[in-house]
This record gives C-alpha cells, structure tokens and sequence, in this order.
C-alpha cells in the first residue's frame, strides 16, 4: 500500500513540473492595441478651502479675565500643571459696521467625534453639533454694540482636547478672524463682534 502511494506522489510531482516547464516556455504576452506606454496621471486633488486673507480688523479692547469672572457664565479654570486647555479660550474682539456675520467651523485636527454648542449673547443657537472635517456653520444678524460668540465644548472627543479652527466672515464675504480653539469639556471659545 506504501509503495502505490508512493508512486502516485512521485508520477503527480513529476507531472506538475513538467506542466508548469510547458507553460512557461509556450508563454507569449498578447500585444497591447495601442503599444504607446501613457503614464499614469496623477489623482486629482481638490486644493484646500482656503479662507481669504484677513483684512485689517479693527481690535476691540477686552481683558479676558474680566469676561470669564461670571462662574455662572464661564467654567472656572482648572489649575492642572501640564494641561493647557482646562480654561475658557479668548479668540478677540473686533470691531465691524457690517449688518450681518457668517461663522463656520470643523475639527481642526483628528477628526475624533468633538461637540460644541454655539451661544450669541449668552443664548443657545446651536445646541450640539458634531464637529467632522468639512466646515459647517451660520449666519446671524449683527446687533447694535456688543455680539458675543460663545463655542462651548461638550466632549473632548477620542482625542483631548475639543479642538476647532473658525471662520468669521463680515456681510461682504471678507474674513474678519480665522484662528483655531483647543477647550476642555465644560469650557467656552469666545469671540466677540461689536457692531459700530
């Protein structure tokens, strides 16, 4: 019984090398119809959205400090050693005469499942957004004097800290402020608009 199993093992090795010498010297590629050897192009890539340059922005005069005193308002500052965003984030104050203000928003870095609620003048507009890697945003209608543009983290997503990049364009689509926020949960990113 060994000996036939044997044979047979030896009559198929014996078989498949000497298909596989038929095939190999029989081979021949087929001819492309048109043999010109194109290069591949390259992926087209849609260019970044990139905001337009900012124009010279008059800076209103606001100390950070005297803005987040409110404990009902603003979270106080968590005093961590080596955490930086365990704070409310100041993003400027800037003078404007246009009429209305359009914000748009997305993570800034990772995209990892960040949420903020966006207040004007101390009044939910936008209870939860989930922030991804498109920009997203609204549009208000500036009042006379100050308009206050509060970003409150509710998560810091997979990844600490809640972080955002901005957008703050005035009625004629010019930029008045483009920055970035990095909060921890339960701390607010503020702009302020004062409208002339």
């Amino acid at each position: 019984m060994k000996k036939i199993v044997f044979l047979f093992s030896i009559l198929g090795l014996s078989l498949q090398g000497y298909s596989q010498k038929e095939i190999k010297d029989k081979y021949k590629p087929i001819p492309a119809k048109n043999s010109e050897i194109k290069e591949p192009l390259p992926p087209t890539e849609t260019p970044p959205n990139d905001p337009p340059p900012l124009k010279e922005s008059t800076v209103l005069k606001i100390n950070p400090e005297d803005l987040y005193k409110n404990n009902i308002l603003y979270k106080p500052e968590a005093n961590v050693e080596g955490i930086f965003y365990r704070r409310n984030e100041y993003l400027g104050g800037f003078v404007t005469n246009s009429s209305t203000s359009t914000v748009r928003y997305r993570d800034a870095a990772f995209v990892d499942g960040d949420k903020i609620r966006v207040l004007l003048n101390d009044k939910v507009i936008e209870t939860e957004v989930l922030l991804d890697g498109e920009f997203q945003g609204f549009k208000i209608n500036l009042v006379k004097g100050i308009n206050k543009i509060d970003f409150e983290a509710l998560n810091e997503g997979s990844a600490s800290p809640n972080t955002a990049e901005f957008q703050v364009y005035d009625d004629k689509g010019a930029v008045i402020q483009a920055s970035q926020w990095n909060v921890g949960t339960g701390y607010k990113a503020t702009i302020i608009l004062y409208k002339e």
